[in-house]
């Protein structure tokens, strides 16, 4: 297993536009409800991908609602492997090494690619999107399988914007959920990351 490195939480930097802010409180609220060294242990046990950039600076390459629920919650530090290390690249060429090592995603709340340049500096400025909250407890609740497959989150939620609404309510979310759920293993989501379905394998 590698090495995992512990760093201060507000040495983070993102990869991404956006978050799903409804996942972020949900694990917010679970962190809060731990004293300090439970917090450690759990921030241990759950170790997030991260590259070194330029400045001694931290990027993540997932997690990063965990990331922001963490800086939410006031954590100390985060257990991190080590994806790669670009501390000595020149900063014109750190975003262009990133993308093509398929480790920064510019997609933006409305599903659409950006440039890197719109990438915040830090995890508290991510922007919500609340399709990929929608994506990410479809996921949970077994609509679709989990996937090392890059931007598999963002393809399901993209997926999702046009075919399910979102209200305002948490009991808006959670029906939205089950009605996204029964749509994951519809035959025109059968192109996507860890698709169930019919015909699926």
């Amino acid at each position: 297993m590698a090495k995992l490195h512990e760093v201060e939480i507000h040495r983070l930097r993102p990869t991404q536009i956006t978050v799903g802010l409804i996942e972020v409180h949900d694990k917010r609220l679970k962190l809060e409800q731990l004293k300090k060294h439970e917090q450690r242990d759990f921030m241990q046990a759950h170790p997030i991908p991260a590259v070194w950039g330029p400045d001694s600076k931290l990027y993540l390459t997932d997690h990063h609602h965990l990331g922001r629920a963490a800086v939410e919650a006031d954590v100390d530090t985060g257990f991190f492997y080590i994806e790669g290390d670009f501390s000595a690249v020149p900063v014109t060429e750190f975003w262009p090494k990133m993308t093509a090592a398929q480790w920064a995603h510019p997609i933006d709340q409305n599903g659409r690619l950006s440039s890197c340049q719109e990438i915040p500096g830090h995890l508290e400025k991510l922007r919500d999107d609340p399709y990929r909250s929608l994506a990410g407890y479809v996921r949970n609740a077994g609509g679709y399988d989990k996937t090392p497959a890059a931007f598999a989150e963002f393809l399901w939620a993209d997926f999702f914007r046009p075919r399910v609404t979102i209200g305002p309510t948490r009991e808006d979310f959670d029906r939205s959920v089950a009605a996204a759920v029964r749509l994951a293993t519809c035959s025109a989501a059968a192109h996507l990351p860890g698709y169930k379905g019919v015909g699926a394998g």
